[in-house]
């Protein structure tokens, strides 16, 4: 299945030592960068998270602290990575709402503003999900009809989750679902831009969901004592509540947007 694109199409995936975008780091990073003629490249990266990691990651992707110990850390790879997925859209499997955030705080952490303003997010996932309920090795199984092996392996994960994505492109391309107002419509077609507004499902502000839009399209708290009330309005009237988040551990690109947001009170 050829996929239609205006530019570079990046599928990535991360082994990380944990699940929290604010604290955890990355300790594998896999692309496979497919050109606009469908040719492919591939880059696999094992890194030194610069902390432990945990028993309990470790025994699901099987890489333990002595395997990266002498491998180097983000920053020094950061450059590399921005350059080989610049000026590509990104695309991956659960990526919206796990691996983007992941990437964009380890890039800032390594003082990379990594933008996404011109890059579209193709969640794979959110396809599978929409269209067959289930998970990675299912999603192989269900679409190519094979085993992943070596699942939990980035590299592994990420050309099983391309694979998936060209065979999703195939099966769907004449499939009709009905919204909820009845009207019939397309949902999987061979085209970055709609498959992105598709498969990103929320009205996120920041990459954490921590913030998120409104009906009336204002920022509003996702979580806590102030939640779905406007963030302008909480800084307004309790201006603490701005250094408290400033101090906690929340990802750097959320600290990033309600500065933003403070700024534009004044």
């Amino acid at each position: 299945m050829h996929i239609n694109l205006h530019k570079p199409l990046a599928f990535f995936d991360l082994e990380t030592t944990g699940i929290n975008i604010g604290v955890d780091r990355i300790i594998e990073i896999s692309i496979v960068k497919v050109n606009i003629d469908n040719s492919t490249t591939v880059l696999t990266k094992r890194i030194n998270p610069e902390m432990p990691i945990p028993v309990a990651s470790s025994k699901i992707h099987g890489i333990y602290d002595k395997d990266v110990a002498e491998c180097p850390n983000f920053k020094t790879l950061a450059p590399q990575l921005a350059a080989f997925i610049d000026n590509c859209d990104l695309a991956g499997f659960n990526s919206n709402k796990f691996d983007v955030p992941m990437l964009v705080e380890e890039f800032l952490r390594a003082d990379i503003d990594f933008d996404l303003r011109n890059r579209r997010l193709v969640d794979v996932q959110n396809i599978f999900h929409l269209m067959e309920p289930r998970n990675l090795s299912a999603a192989y199984k269900f679409y190519c009809d094979k085993t992943l092996h070596n699942a939990h392996s980035a590299e592994a994960d990420t050309l099983a989750t391309y694979e998936i994505f060209k065979a999703q492109l195939a099966r769907y391309e004449n499939t009709e679902l009905k919204d909820e107002k009845g009207k019939v419509f397309k949902p999987v077609v061979n085209d970055i831009q709609q498959l992105s507004s598709l498969t990103a499902r929320t009205k996120n502000v920041d990459l954490a969901g921590r913030i998120v839009y409104n009906d009336k399209g204002e920022e509003v708290f996702n979580f806590g004592k102030h939640k779905d009330k406007p963030v302008k309005e909480v800084f307004s009237k309790e201006p603490s509540y701005y250094n408290w988040m400033m101090q906690g551990d929340f990802p750097l690109y959320t600290k990033r947007i309600i500065t933003q947001l403070r700024l534009s009170m004044k």
